[in-house]
């Protein structure tokens, strides 16, 4: 399943257009609001109903009425009937529309979580009208910050240098994701789609490329400073009438916030990396997580990485969307010689210096943990 964002008007219908009409799609059903925003080809129509079209390439487009998870119930339902085939969804989101409740509503709908693999955000971005949304709109800055590709529009309307500052603030708001021109609104499908590491079995390679890890700002690999607090914390998870080393781990997260004051869209993202060479203690790991996403989880816009825990051979790839995580993929085998964890962060409205050191983390290596955060090592929290 791939979700197909961008602003409005950065070209996200044309793109569509196109797709739904190259026979590379094969089998695919795509989730639009109106047929009609997409101006379908009456040639290229195979029979129609009131809620659905099929085309001559073999997609099938379905309108939204009403509720994303209803209709999409309704497809699998179909499906099961034998009335429609397909082998992938696309679903197009509204121009105004943040693809994370949409992200979040995908993995925790049950029904929608067993059926469907999510594979990855595809947003469209203009090259004449995107800086305009970027500076107008958080909800274009979030669409960026989510997106696994980037696919530029409308080039041809802007000079090279105009060109080049656009994809330098995109690749400052979200490093990780390639951008790819499209052609007059043309784009291969192959370079959409299949491109998520989290599956069994995946390639571990597009795993560590899905991660991206060395595109984003390192975390430099130094542990965080642990002091013994004067006085037991009286917040968080780890409150303790003793002290406690890992009583720091909310490194700032919970300090009151300076008063709010204007700042540009693209600087309420921040993102950053760690790779590290040494197999986590699946405590720590489960703690520093739990930790994050109970103190910031809303503000955690996407998590995702590939990790080596101690005691466990093979390597696991986790996905994750505010507080809620895709259960974690056991890869077949790391790459010979390789098994360093990367992990990627992008999150709002959460400095970088405070994020870089929730990350730094997992370089600790504290003597005991205490028997109060001791925890299944297989049991993961994903």
């Amino acid at each position: 399943m791939t979700l197909l964002t961008g602003f409005l008007g950065s070209g996200k219908t044309t793109l569509l257009n196109h797709l739904i009409r190259d026979p590379g799609m094969g089998r695919v059903a795509v989730i639009i609001n109106e047929f009609g925003d997409i101006g379908l080809d009456h040639d290229l129509i195979e029979e129609a109903t009131e809620e659905m079209v099929l085309l001559q390439s073999g997609c099938l487009c379905c309108t939204i009425r009403g509720d994303l998870v209803a209709a999409m119930l309704a497809l699998l339902r179909r499906r099961d009937a034998g009335e429609v085939a397909f082998d992938r969804v696309v679903i197009e989101t509204t121009g105004m529309a943040d693809p994370g409740p949409i992200l979040h509503t995908l993995l925790i709908e049950r029904q929608l979580a067993e059926a469907y693999q999510m594979d990855g955000v595809v947003t469209t971005a203009c090259a004449a009208t995107g800086p305009a949304s970027l500076d107008a709109q958080f909800e274009a800055v979030n669409q960026v910050a989510l997106a696994d590709r980037i696919v530029l529009t409308k080039t041809d309307l802007v000079t090279a240098a105009e060109r080049q500052a656009f994809e330098d603030r995109l690749a400052a708001i979200n490093p990780g994701a390639p951008r790819l021109k499209a052609a007059h609104g043309r784009v291969n499908p192959g370079v959409l789609f299949g491109i998520s590491g989290l599956r069994a079995g995946a390639d571990i390679d597009q795993t560590i490329g899905w991660v991206n890890a060395a595109a984003y700002p390192a975390q430099p690999k130094v542990p965080p400073p642990f002091t013994a607090p004067t006085s037991a914390p009286t917040y968080g998870l780890f409150a303790s009438p003793t002290p406690d080393p890992l009583a720091s781990l909310s490194l700032g997260f919970l300090q009151p916030k300076a008063p709010a004051a204007f700042n540009p869209h693209d600087s309420r993202i921040t993102s950053v990396s760690i790779t590290l060479d040494d197999p986590i203690p699946a405590n720590l790991f489960d703690m520093w997580l739990d930790t994050l996403i109970a103190i910031r989880g809303p503000d955690i816009l996407r998590m995702k990485g590939i990790v080596h825990v101690e005691g466990i051979p093979h390597p696991f790839a986790f996905h994750g969307v505010q507080h809620i995580f895709h259960p974690p993929v056991s890869l077949p085998h790391w790459p010979t010689g390789d098994r360093t964890s990367r992990i990627v962060v992008i999150g709002r409205d959460i400095p970088r210096d405070i994020l870089a050191d929730s990350l730094a983390v997992l370089l600790t290596r504290p003597a005991s943990l205490g028997p109060q955060v001791q925890t299944i090592t297989a049991d993961m929290p994903f």
